[in-house]
């Protein structure tokens, strides 16, 4: 493993700080001042991120992390501004639509890979039918397409029946090298916005198969087409990479930044004793007991996501969990206001619903999607707690119930872990809850294996509208991972998905019966909160661009004043 520069460097600037504060700047301050204020402001910057990159494959990749990276080393038919409003990228000009709303036809901007070779619409096609092929087994292939683009859907059943499948079937063509087609199953409304997301990038197919097994493994083996290119990642690295300027993106005139260096720093007070040094630029985001020294400081940036946290509860492994009355009572015996308030205490709402609030709106009545279940869909009651958790523990024959707590090993994950334990030991007597952190990378191949029992899980949303949020818990779902079905719950999203597409009143009273279902029928996940982002960035940083939902941030429009 590399080892970080960053953390010899703090060192370093801190004993040659301590040394000039004690011998004095002398005459030759004035000087250098003066010879600071003529040269040009380098554009660089550094950023710290409390995790490694997982995964630079597009196809692969399921987290923010991966996410926010591809999103700024390549790009889409789509991406979001600073305004996060959807604008063009490799595609140029209004699509031509189909009077049926389900045939998009795009062309696209002469750009560049960073070798040279020209963005086809063949380079759509292989990536889209590489994420939907089953042997690829991409986590969000299938989530990202089944149901939306034409034929995706009928491959991943064949494939699971074992029937023989043909990817070319999937509703993706050049017509030319600059003429993208895409045919829908329905109309999208959010379509424009699907195509900002990472699984819809195109990738290089000569590329990809001359590397092999060895493609995004470094960042030698990747091609870039967005406003940076990777550098300083060997796949290894769990400390240190960087954003370098793409001479060869289409739009490079837009792009200030020469480079945006990262470092991985888990720790929020670190990572403010490095921002208060100057060692840093922007931090990672802080956790509860940092985000109060900056109150009301103005390098304080922060923002209600439309993010939920959760406890998924894993049926596949644990009797107990099969058991609804256990669930119930696990998702009730947490006391949420005193868990965003004392623990995150960082502007952090109760979460007692699946999809977030002020999230989306209704196009037809204008109003918050929240409107229709409102915000006690599971709320905290430790009376009806433990006569769930007595219940339970009468039809399992037993007294006691052992369960593995699978979250992150951040110092906010370690704290949220110890209080969500502690709530659960004490309301629901017999129960004994074992932690476990791990990093992140290993989380998530623990639950794609699901080896665990609870886990505390986010997650943010794709694009605009409640079916980023809805679609998650389908029988058999990419991102279910934790065997919850319900056959009425698959057909309210069927209907919301096919018949009722373009009712949006009657679309969206059944993702709100399908979200009661979820929760106060099957509590199938605990909802516990909805997240707040605080983050110290530098003055000298302009237009930080951070998005509310897909990848989290942009640095194309990003500068040093």
């Amino acid at each position: 493993m590399k080892k970080s520069k960053f953390f010899l460097l703090l060192s370093l600037v801190l004993a040659i700080s301590t040394f000039l504060a004690a011998c004095g700047g002398g005459d030759n301050a004035g000087k250098e001042d003066e010879k600071a204020a003529d040269e040009t402001v380098a554009q660089e910057l550094t950023m710290l991120e409390s995790q490694a990159i997982p995964s630079m494959d597009s196809v692969m990749a399921q987290d923010t992390v991966s996410f926010t990276t591809l999103n700024n080393v390549n790009e889409g038919l789509y991406r979001l501004d600073p305004n996060q409003e959807v604008v063009e990228g490799m595609a140029e000009g209004e699509p031509e639509v189909s009077e049926d709303g389900t045939v998009y036809t795009f062309k696209l901007r002469d750009a560049k890979w960073s070798n040279g070779d020209p963005v086809t619409a063949h380079d759509f096609v292989y990536a889209w039918q590489r994420a939907i092929d089953p042997e690829m087994a991409s986590p969000y292939g299938p989530y990202m397409m089944d149901g939306k683009i034409k034929g995706a859907a009928d491959i991943t059943a064949a494939a699971a029946e074992k029937k023989e499948y043909d990817i070319t079937t999937l509703g993706v063509k050049a017509v030319d090298d600059k003429t993208l087609e895409v045919t829908l199953e329905i109309p999208i409304p959010y379509f424009k916005s699907l195509m900002a997301f990472p699984t819809f990038y195109p990738l290089n197919q000569k590329f990809v198969e001359e590397q092999g097994e060895n493609y995004a493994t470094t960042a030698d083996t990747i091609l870039y087409n967005g406003p940076f290119a990777l550098t300083e990642w060997d796949g290894s690295t769990d400390s240190e990479w960087s954003y370098v300027k793409n001479t060869e993106y289409w739009d490079a005139d837009s792009v200030k930044l020469e480079k945006l260096t990262w470092n991985v720093l888990k720790d929020s007070q670190a990572a403010a004793n490095a921002f208060e040094t100057g060692e840093v630029d922007i931090t990672g985001k802080l956790s509860s007991d940092v985000v109060p020294q900056y109150e009301g400081d103005e390098n304080l940036v922060k923002w209600l996501e439309p993010t939920i946290f959760w406890l998924k509860m894993n049926q596949k492994n644990s009797d107990a969990l099969k058991n609804v009355n256990a669930r119930k009572a696990i998702a009730q015996a947490i006391n949420k206001e005193d868990f965003v308030n004392g623990v995150l205490a960082n502007g952090s709402i109760v979460a007692n619903y699946a999809v977030p609030n002020e999230f989306v709106t209704n196009d037809e009545t204008g109003e918050d999607f929240r409107a229709i279940n409102g915000n006690e869909l599971l709320p905290y009651n430790v009376e009806e707690a433990k006569k769930s958790w007595e219940t339970a523990l009468a039809e399992l024959g037993t007294d006691t119930v052992e369960l593995r707590y699978l979250t992150d090993d951040t110092e906010t994950a370690k704290k949220s872990a110890e209080y969500v334990k502690n709530q659960l030991e004490t309301n629901l007597p017999g129960i004994t809850i074992t932690v476990e952190s791990v990093p992140f990378s290993v989380r998530l191949d623990r639950e794609n294996a699901q080896d665990y029992d609870l886990q505390m899980a986010g997650w943010g949303p794709d694009y605009l509208d409640p079916m980023t949020f809805s679609d998650l818990w389908l029988t058999g779902g990419g991102n279910n991972k934790m065997d919850y079905s319900n056959e009425k719950y698959d057909q309210l999203i069927k209907d919301a998905q096919t018949t009722l597409a373009q009712s949006p009143v009657e679309r969206y009273e059944a993702l709100a019966e399908a979200e009661r279902i979820l929760l106060e029928e099957d509590a199938a996940i605990a909802p516990l909160y909805q997240r707040s982002s605080n983050l110290l960035v530098s003055d000298k940083v302009d237009n930080f661009t951070y998005h509310l939902v897909g990848p989290e941030y942009s640095f194309k429009w990003t500068s040093v004043k």
